[in-house]
């Protein structure tokens, strides 16, 4: 067994790799950039070592800096966790050369499977079912639309190198297929450095579902089930499950057996990902081999007891699976969501800065939280905007729903902004509960984006019940003992005034020897908690049902947010909100002759000049943030009056680009 780990990588990961290593007994060796100066994962390993500025390319990707740090610690492994080098078939062969052992697969299965083109011609050999297509490298437009036409639209054209969504296409007639494979060769080129463009059945309304493959070095091989992951945004995963409430037994039997049959014509040894996309009828083709661990293999291990961290690290050690296919079945159900700093307000832009205040949901009753950050941390321009995600277990899928829902509502950050009110409203949705989903569920259910959650009628009762007794508590009212609700105190009514979103309504409270009561719309809801003033999360049982519900604190009410919903609440006596009526309103300023920038970020182009005529739709500048160049555009005709920032600045939210006359 490895004396010391180092863990190429940085985040959530990282820190997932160093509990495991800690736990079986093996020191640990954290790498960081200058970003990550002060980063959890940094924290957490026993060593840490400086290997370079901020940017990815200037650190967590130069091998050698890698490698020297393995040296120099005495590190004889490397994980590299998911992304940056974990697929780097060059890497591998590097750390080879100097003894450090690559916890990971082959070189061999790393090459072939890296590759779109080879892995899906392996796939073929292997008996394994795979998309129709045309796996030559496209060498023209011409030959695209050719191509496209033999198969049938609608189309993919796909990068051969790469993944995240980068260098793809859907084409559904000519015109399309020669522009997409214009465009796809671009991006594929600017992205990864490799144009190869090949193309390929596109299946509509799919679900993606992968199956998990475990192997050692002596040639065994088994599949841990099933994930699935058809939630998704942009070909980014959203919500992840397993086991997948569409499958057969049957189904799984057959994905299991081709999984294994591929892993094992690639003599694959470690924790890798078959990825497959599977139709209405339950026809499923081969799509693509991660050689690497998953962000999702918490509901993986969560079903089956497995640690996969664990078993990677016996497999590079030279030892052999410990466990037989017999051995692995399906216990229950669970659940991730993958929280991110991004605002989905603001179509998904990306949220950077410090992390304000960080109160993540108690771990344990089978509630699990893997995250790089903590209170103070700062969100970096630099990496993902991954910030934890978090997986629920439970008997079955309502039970992981349920809890998963509960957990996302705990979860209090501030500082930057996050998806959690976006993930909380995808799991409320009838059709998500149904299990009636595909990878278009997204942009199905939330076309025009996403504005926000509903409230229904339990919710706004909810959302004024809750309003009722944190102001009843916050001014003291029936406060006695250390600040909490009083269970012993003697019977205190009151009656209230509550606004939300303009409509005002009647609430009466009353402390009760079991919590307090409180009456609006001719129904009592009996609420039961140990809250105190001043906590940011009120948890509560009304009328028997668990509720999470933030609190931020307004010179004038509160912001409650629930289940994906925020409202601002106003609780006040008949005679305030009376008075209140009659205040006037303070509009908002006018800003809509500025160009605001709607994320923290770099100024890549300033591409209009003062006194310049632009017009609708023509490109203003372009912003870069979390590795991504994000082009703004004239909403209107105008005339450009004042630039107020210029190339390489950095700015904030709404800082002012542009003025307009």
């Amino acid at each position: 067994m490895f004396n010391k780990i180092l863990i190429a990588n940085r985040g959530e990961i990282a820190c997932r790799v160093i509990k495991t290593a800690h736990k079986m007994g093996i020191a640990t060796v954290a790498v960081y950039s200058d970003a990550d100066a002060d980063a959890l994962h940094v924290r957490m390993a026993g060593e840490k070592i400086h290997i370079g500025s901020s940017p990815a390319t200037q650190s967590y990707l130069i091998m050698d800096k890698i490698i020297d740090a393995a040296k120099q610690s005495g590190a004889d492994a490397v994980h590299p966790g998911y992304g940056f080098l974990s697929e780097n078939a060059d890497f591998c062969k590097k750390l080879e050369k100097e003894n450090i052992t690559f916890i990971g697969p082959e070189v061999k299965a790393i090459s072939i499977m890296g590759d779109k083109i080879s892995s899906k011609l392996l796939a073929e050999e292997a008996d394994v079912n795979t998309i129709p297509g045309y796996l030559d490298v496209i060498k023209d437009a011409d030959e695209a639309v050719k191509a496209s036409q033999d198969i049938g639209y609608p189309v993919m054209l796909k990068a051969s190198a790469g993944g995240g969504g980068k260098g793809m296409r859907v084409v559904y007639n000519d015109e399309e297929a020669h522009a997409g494979f214009v465009s796809a060769v671009n991006e594929a080129k600017s992205s990864f450095g490799d144009d190869r463009v090949f193309a390929e059945k596109f299946i509509e309304n799919p679900r993606h579902i992968e199956i998990q493959v475990l192997g050692d070095k002596h040639g065994n091989v088994i599949h841990l089930m099933e994930r699935e992951c058809s939630i998704q945004r942009r070909h980014q995963k959203v919500i992840e499950e397993a086991p997948s409430s569409f499958l057969s037994d049957q189904t799984r039997k057959k994905m299991g057996t081709q999984s294994i049959a591929l892993s094992k014509a690639v003599d694959y040894s470690s924790a890798g990902t078959v990825e497959f996309i599977v139709d209405n009828d339950q026809n499923f083709y081969f799509l693509e081999m991660n050689t690497r661990l998953q962000v999702e293999h918490p509901v993986t291990e969560y079903i089956t007891g497995i640690d996969l961290v664990e078993q990677m690290i016996r497999s590079a050690a030279g030892q052999e699976l410990n466990i037989a296919q017999d051995d692995v079945k399906i216990n229950g159900w669970a659940m991730e969501a993958r929280v991110y700093a991004e605002d989905p307000l603001r179509g998904f832009l990306p949220s950077t800065g410090r992390v304000t205040n960080y109160i993540p949901p108690i771990e344990g009753d089978h509630i699990r939280i893997d995250s790089g950050v903590y209170e103070g941390s700062e969100i970096s321009i630099y990496y993902d905007p991954m910030i934890s995600k978090v997986i629920s277990y439970g008997v079955d899928r309502d039970q992981a729903i349920e809890k998963l829902r509960l957990a996302l509502g705990e979860y209090y950050i501030r500082g930057v902004g996050h998806n959690i009110a976006f993930l909380s409203d995808v799991l409320k949705s009838k059709r998500f509960i149904s299990g009636d989903i595909s990878t278009k569920f997204i942009e199905e259910e939330y076309g025009d984006g996403f504005s926000g959650g509903s409230v229904s009628i339990e919710t706004w009762n909810s959302l004024i019940a809750v309003a009722v007794t944190v102001h009843s508590c916050e001014v003291g009212r029936q406060s006695t003992i250390d600040g909490k609700m009083n269970v012993e105190a003697s019977s205190f009514s009151e009656t209230w005034m509550v606004q939300i979103e303009g409509e005002v309504q009647s609430a009466n409270f009353l402390m009760t020897s079991e919590g307090c009561d409180v009456i609006t719309g001719g129904v009592v809801y009996n609420v039961e908690t140990l809250w105190a003033p001043g906590s940011p999360v009120f948890s509560a049982e009304i009328n028997g049902e668990k509720v999470n519900v933030e609190i931020d604190y307004l010179s004038d009410g509160y912001r409650l947010t629930y289940d994906g919903a925020s409202e601002v609440v106003h609780v006040r006596s008949a005679g305030e909100m009376t008075l209140a009526a009659l205040m006037p309103i303070k509009a908002p300023p006018d800003m809509s002759k500025y160009l605001q920038c709607p994320m923290p970020g770099l100024v890549v182009s300033i591409d209009v000049k003062e006194g310049e005529a632009v017009q609708a739709g023509q490109r203003l500048c372009v912003i870069e943030a979390m590795k991504m160049e994000n082009t703004l555009c004239a909403e209107r005709d105008g005339k450009v009056l004042k630039i107020s920032a210029g190339a390489g600045d950095s700015l904030a939210v709404d800082d002012v680009i542009i003025e307009f006359e």
